[in-house]
């Protein structure tokens, strides 16, 4: 299993070319899974609901289940997210996080606006279609899901 992250300012559009880039990447027979990152005032679960109150009454784990979908909802000590990647989704071919730019993992910045993270952050690459101070050596693709699939396929996921 690999891993990349999308990383870029809020607002840049990251969520919006994942959701291009994850069915380019199934036709092309990876099976994908993804990662949010969030901040701890997020709360994933639905207060007041059961599961919230098993969670809240000290159960180490919930799972939510339905014929159809489930989730699983723990709380943890600041457990690296990698260990939970590597348990959950070790099956998959790739992982695909949202955020995580001061991460371990590999970085592709969607840039639209502002100072690009490019030059205080490693990346491989910034996907956008605007004019930017982009550090030399440091590629620029198009916002295109079919050319950033492409990067990812010869870039992260060759070993």
């Amino acid at each position: 299993m690999k891993a990349v992250a999308i990383i870029g300012h809020s607002g840049a559009g990251k969520t919006f070319l994942i959701c291009q880039l994850i069915p380019v990447l199934v036709a092309r027979g990876y099976r994908v899974g993804t990662v949010k990152h969030v901040g701890p005032e997020v709360e994933p679960d639905v207060p007041g609901k059961d599961t919230y109150l098993h969670r809240e009454a000290g159960a180490a784990r919930v799972l939510l289940y339905s014929d159809v979908r489930g989730a699983l909802f723990w709380n943890h000590p600041g457990t690296p997210v990698a260990e939970y990647i590597e348990r959950y989704m070790a099956d998959l071919d790739l992982v695909i996080l949202e955020g995580f730019k001061h991460g371990d993992f590999p970085k592709l910045e969607v840039y639209r606006h502002g100072e690009p993270l490019a030059g205080s952050i490693p990346v491989l690459a910034v996907i956008t279609d605007r004019p930017a101070r982009i550090p030399d050596g440091i590629p620029v693709i198009p916002r295109d899901p079919e050319l950033v699939a492409d990067f990812i396929e010869s870039e992260v996921l060759t070993d």
